[in-house]
């Protein structure tokens, strides 16, 4: 079963349109999840061959540095959503844990609160990609240097599209859960 943070132990049921929905957007973010882990794999592999050239062959593998600076970026970006999904962001569980405890209305509230202001951050750097993934693509923009090593850098950019729309998905997953689950508790005190 999928576990989400947000998700407490008075868990309510869910619309089946919501259920199918997370279920949905769950399998994309672990798809997402997996790529991160693998290029985590490739680089390690890669980092290792540069070191084993240098200390054996005394010829390191060209574009390291690059190889794995643009990998850092698409590492984070691929693996947010599924940080976000597990609960693995940083926030505050102790004030949560309190109001759980003493005012779990309130604790739904929060938690969407904090989801909504998230996706629109989360847009906001989408938004501003967006055109910078543009630029890179319509330019060739690569990093490295030329009769060397070059890697272009629009794949990266693109990752980073993804990862902030499967952020944003998640978030506002998230923000829908708490409110259904405030939603269900209307009348509790």
């Amino acid at each position: 079963m999928t576990v989400h943070a947000n998700d407490g132990c008075d868990e309510i049921a869910m619309p089946g349109w919501f259920v199918a929905l997370r279920r949905g957007a769950d399998a994309i973010t672990a798809a997402l999840n997996l790529a991160g882990t693998l290029l985590i794999v490739l680089v390690m592999l890669v980092v290792n061959a540069d070191v084993l050239g240098r200390g054996l062959l005394g010829a390191p593998v060209s574009g390291v540095p690059e190889i794995v600076s643009m990998s850092v970026v698409a590492i984070v970006f691929l693996q947010v959503a599924q940080a976000f999904r597990r609960g693995r962001l940083t926030r505050s569980e102790a004030v949560l844990g309190k109001l759980g405890l003493h005012a779990p209305r309130l604790r739904h509230l929060v938690e969407c609160l904090f989801a909504l202001a998230a996706a629109a951050l989360v847009w906001t750097i989408l938004a501003a990609s967006w055109p910078l993934f543009l630029k890179s693509w319509s330019r060739g923009t690569y990093e490295g240097t030329v009769g060397d090593f070059t890697a272009p850098i629009w794949p990266v950019k693109l990752i980073i599209l993804i990862g902030c729309a499967a952020l944003l998905v998640q978030l506002l997953i998230g923000a829908g859960a708490a409110l259904l689950r405030l939603w269900a508790q209307r009348g509790r005190a």
